[in-house]
């Protein structure tokens, strides 16, 4: 069985490390996506660019 409680500290992760720790978590790949797009538009996630941090919005 799954663990669906994972914590994550707030260390710096790459989008595919994210994804990873969502899918170890997720029943499938349709959770996945879900959970991913979900903590995307909630504002959870957010991108660094040399240094500058950038909120990501889903179109």
């Amino acid at each position: 069985m799954k663990n669906p409680y994972r914590k994550i500290n707030k260390s710096h992760l790459s989008l595919g490390q994210l994804v990873a720790i969502v899918s170890s978590c997720a029943k499938d790949s349709k959770e996945t996506v879900a959970a991913v797009a979900d903590l995307i538009a909630s504002g959870r996630v957010a991108v660094c660019d040399h240094g500058t941090r950038k909120k990501l919005r889903l179109a």
